[in-house]
């Protein structure tokens, strides 16, 4: 932490704030002198600790690569001592004359070469696991270490990634264990001292229940991570919200993340449904003259408890379900009950939804957190039901599309939003269920493939007298 603090002061704008830190520099080179010829580079050195500037102490003239290697494996043995990290040495050619004969490469100078040495490695006590819950959801085992220093700072903890590392590794609470830096910065479990074992060591199990808000907590097929399913989970309500008002879910313009952040910094709200309870005065309170974006907002947020049930679908922020698999749902349950109590064998086999995604959806509506949310949501007047349109134009149902290539009245979205609008489906891969291929310029293999199946292949303009 003492390197990430002295590399952020260096960066520092507030020159106030940068004075304030105990910052300290040697001095390596005098890169130009017009009034003084050095013949070599520690003669310079010399010079410059005569002017009162601080010189890297370690620093060493050797007559032959013998001595210079002895002296590198003498500073590495000595890194502990000095009051600065180390991570390597140089040997550098000190006659500068050589030095122009040499001359540099593209990026690096033919004089001087580096040599990096091992991570320091220390062994201390793993003293418990805990979890920590991202705002993604993902829970992060963490190594709570009987405090060590390592490469010039202290470690008291450091991330074990997932229950693949730490089963790999074969950790145990109580186990002893080396750990280093990954590249000088990053502390890592390295390995168990398993000959020191006593017999007191406890093995760790992730938890499946969420550490933060007790909903279930699942490892899905194919991934490492063990995930929180709760919808209400205040670790992840900063990235709910942020999708829940985005503009492919409910569309809440000039809800940004910069007033999310504020909302939650004030305990304004603790999820999404709370939006929903705030007034005018309240947002208000977060801009100086902000009356009239906090009209805006307000009138922003009540437009949108009349959005489509497919957007408030799509804004719950279901794992793995999207715009498309959204209206699917919406299309064939209608509204939010017929949904959640669906059979997950009934999920199955909806358009545009394959198992692992029932499987996310009928966990996601087994959560208690997930029905008092839709209860919040439902008393604040947000709409959970699909209208079925009057005199609906449904010409393309049963019509699945593919678009490729680069369409010049209509971006891509635009065209799939037609489709859908008439009752079409689009896909992102040619078959042989595949209705159409719509060709724009620079089409590429899925019309080669679509002409190979026997497809029909539309131009734009072919396009256009479709929907007209």
């Amino acid at each position: 932490m003492q390197e990430m603090r002295q590399l952020g002061s260096l960066r520092q704008l507030d020159s106030k704030i940068a004075a304030s830190r105990p910052l300290d520099i040697y001095i390596f080179n005098v890169q130009k002198s017009d009034t003084i010829k050095f013949t070599s580079h520690y003669e310079s050195l010399e010079y410059l600790k005569k002017l009162g500037f601080n010189v890297n102490p370690v620093v060493k003239p050797c007559d032959t690569i013998t001595k210079a290697i002895e002296e590198i494996e003498k500073i590495g043995e000595q890194r502990e001592e000095l009051t600065f990290g180390i991570d390597g040495a140089v040997i550098k050619v000190d006659n500068l004359a050589h030095r122009e004969i040499l001359g540099t490469n593209f990026k690096t100078p033919k004089w001087a070469i580096a040599y990096k040495y091992p991570p320091e490695a220390k062994e201390t006590l793993l003293k418990d696991i805990i979890c920590q819950v991202g705002r993604t959801g993902a829970i992060t085992p963490m190594a709570i270490l009987e405090p060590v220093k390592v490469a010039g700072s202290t470690i008291s903890k450091t991330t074990l990634h997932n229950e693949d590392f730490i089963k790999e590794k074969d950790l145990r609470i109580g186990d002893r264990v080396i750990i280093q830096k990954a590249g000088d910065v990053i502390p890592e479990v390295v390995r168990v001292v398993t000959e020191k074992r006593t017999g007191i060591e406890k093995v760790f199990q992730m938890p499946r229940r969420c550490p933060v808000c007790g909903a279930i907590a699942i490892r899905e097929e194919g991934e490492a991570a063990v995930r929180c399913m709760g919808v209400e989970c205040p670790a992840k309500q900063y990235r709910n919200i942020i999708h829940f008002a985005s503009r492919e879910a409910m569309n809440i313009k000039g809800l940004g993340e910069s007033i999310i952040d504020e909302l939650l910094n004030r305990n304004m709200i603790s999820n999404i449904a709370d939006l929903y309870v705030l007034k005018l005065e309240d947002f208000a309170s977060l801009k100086q003259n902000g009356t009239k974006f906090a009209q805006n907002l307000v009138d922003s947020i009540a437009e949108s408890k009349n959005n489509e049930f497919y957007r408030v679908l799509n804004g719950l922020g279901i794992r793995h379900i999207g715009v498309k698999a959204a209206k699917g749902l919406s299309k064939k349950y209608k509204n939010i009950d017929n949904l959640m109590n669906a059979s997950l064998e009934d999920l199955k086999e909806t358009d545009d939804v394959g198992e692992i995604m029932a499987e996310s959806l009928y966990n996601f509506f087994k959560e208690e957190q997930t029905k008092d949310l839709i209860l919040k949501l439902r008393d604040a007047g947000v709409n959970f039901v699909q209208e079925d349109e009057e005199g609906a134009d449904n010409r393309f149902d049963g019509q699945i599309f593919v678009l490729t290539g680069a369409l010049d009245k209509y971006s891509r979205k635009d065209a799939e939003e037609i489709i859908e609008k008439f009752g079409g489906k689009t896909s992102s891969s040619v078959s042989k269920k595949t209705s159409y291929v719509l060709a724009g310029e620079d089409s590429g293999s899925k019309l080669t493939k679509a002409r190979d199946l026997g497809v029909t292949v539309i131009s734009e303009a072919e396009f256009d007298e479709m929907i007209k």
